[in-house]
């Protein structure tokens, strides 16, 4: 008897041992583009590291540009509209399971550090702390519940999943050094009007970047430190686009793509790069099947596991795409966008084409970043460049479509052009597909977004 138990034990050692653990760590509103590791000007130097030592992506999107649907999305493995976390500040529905339920049932210690944005508690039992959020990455040992948490699990010779989530780049822009981001030695994205209220706001987001490289450079620190690091599996990301416009609260390109690092030692071959189309749903898919787990039915996403594996080259052809601005603050009334992209076009709808289009950044003292109104003022005094950009955040036709390849930042659209004809119906027929799918019946579905928030937007 006391052999099998011993046989016993030593099996489910042998188990665990080879499920690899699992850090995921995340950015807050920092468009990818802005990023050095990507060529930006924001200085990533445990990002640059961290990229050469496994694999880069250039295609990976989110299916919303807003934190919480975003965040329900990657941890469910299911689109926003059909776990009925759409909205922001939003909750999925009762019942819906999350990848700590998965992980947690596999012997795993799963946490969450950092920010959360995501509800009911039931549906995402990590063990939670917010010190990937609050404590300075340059103290000495500024994460002790995920120093506890990695011991206590190789003592226990259990694998550990961290979810280490920061709160930057997000606003107010108050962290990281913004003298080494000289306001007038930037180059400003075309889309953006410059001004000293712009330039001023992009020195201190670059430098919230460059914080948030320093809070991962330190956790994997922490892996180093406890000889974690050769067999675990680490995907870094940027989160949605940036609080400026056409990045975070639309479904422009830079609204829904993210910069997706993946290191696994002796797994995925050092200085590789990918233009897989993969999305955030598909990330908790990988994640159970790194640890030999099956993706549940309910799920929408697939694993990338080969692709990070070198076994296969692509995912899928389409990624999706929606944002709502009803029941966020400031937000229009309803605007509802749905999207569709391949590798090189991406196609918009915009369900109220007849709204002005409104969120936190458009009203008096923005997103805590004031900036807005300097753009409607050199557009007010005749600057065409700030009457095009002003007009086209705020006015959209009812469908638009651009060439992501030649043109990210979306300033031409596409959507008359009689060679694309094809594509705008391909893609605009996937969308449509997606949406019966997801149960998403489009202006209906907007208007329910204030009864999938929180108690106070119910009340």
């Amino acid at each position: 008897m006391r052999l099998l138990s011993l046989l016993f034990i030593l099996a489910a050692c042998q188990a665990h041992a080879a499920q690899p653990n699992i850090v995921l760590m995340i950015a807050d509103d920092c468009t990818y583009l802005d990023m050095e590791v990507y060529g930006g000007q924001a200085k990533t130097p445990h990002l640059n590291k961290f990229a050469k030592e496994g694999m880069q992506f250039s295609r990976c999107f989110q299916a919303a540009p807003m934190c919480s649907p975003t965040r329900h999305n990657l941890y469910t493995g299911i689109y926003p509209v059909k776990s009925g976390a759409w909205p922001n500040h939003t909750r999925v529905y009762d019942g819906t399971k999350s990848i700590a339920h998965y992980l947690k049932d596999a012997g795993y210690r799963v946490a969450l550090s950092g920010k959360t944005h995501i509800a009911p508690k039931e549906s995402f039992p990590f063990e939670y702390d917010d010190q990937f959020k609050k404590a300075d990455p340059t103290s000495p040992n500024p994460y002790p519940k995920l120093d506890k948490l990695i011991t206590e699990s190789k003592a226990a010779n259990k694998p550990f999943c961290i979810m280490a989530c920061s709160n930057e780049p997000h606003t107010p822009y108050d962290k990281g050094d913004a003298t080494a981001y000289p306001p007038v030695s930037l180059t400003l994205p075309p889309t953006w009007v410059d001004t000293p209220e712009t330039r001023d706001s992009y020195s201190k987001y670059l430098a919230e970047i460059s914080y948030f490289d320093t809070q991962c450079g330190t956790l994997l620190q922490l892996l180093d430190k406890h000889d974690a690091t050769s067999n675990t599996l680490v995907i870094i990301l940027s989160e949605q686009g940036s609080g400026f416009p056409f990045a975070k609260w639309t479904c422009f390109e830079l609204g829904l793509t993210s910069g997706m690092l993946a290191r696994w030692p002796g797994k995925i071959t050092p200085e590789t790069h990918s233009d897989a189309l993969v999305e955030y749903v598909d990330i908790t898919p990988t994640f159970l099947e790194a640890a030999h787990l099956t993706t549940p039915d309910t799920m929408d996403g697939n694993s990338f596991l080969p692709v990070l594996l070198g076994k296969r080259h692509e995912h899928k052809r389409y990624t999706y795409g929606l944002h709502t601005t009803r029941g966020i603050k400031s937000g229009s009334d309803a605007y509802g966008v749905r999207s569709c992209g391949t590798k090189r076009y991406r196609y918009i709808r915009n369900l109220h084409p007849d709204t002005l289009f409104k969120n936190v950044v458009t009203r008096p003292g923005g997103d805590k970043a004031d900036f807005w109104i300097s753009w409607t003022a050199r557009a007010e005094s005749g600057v065409v460049h700030a009457k095009a950009m002003t007009s086209k955040y705020q006015h959209r036709p009812a469908e638009e479509l651009y060439d992501v390849q030649t043109d990210p930042h979306c300033l031409t659209n596409l959507i008359a052009k009689p060679e694309l004809t094809d594509m705008k119906a391909e893609l605009s027929t996937k969308l449509d597909q997606w949406m019966k799918a997801q149960g998403d019946l489009g202006h209906e579905t907007e208007m329910l977004a204030t009864t999938r928030q929180g108690k106070r937007k119910r009340k």
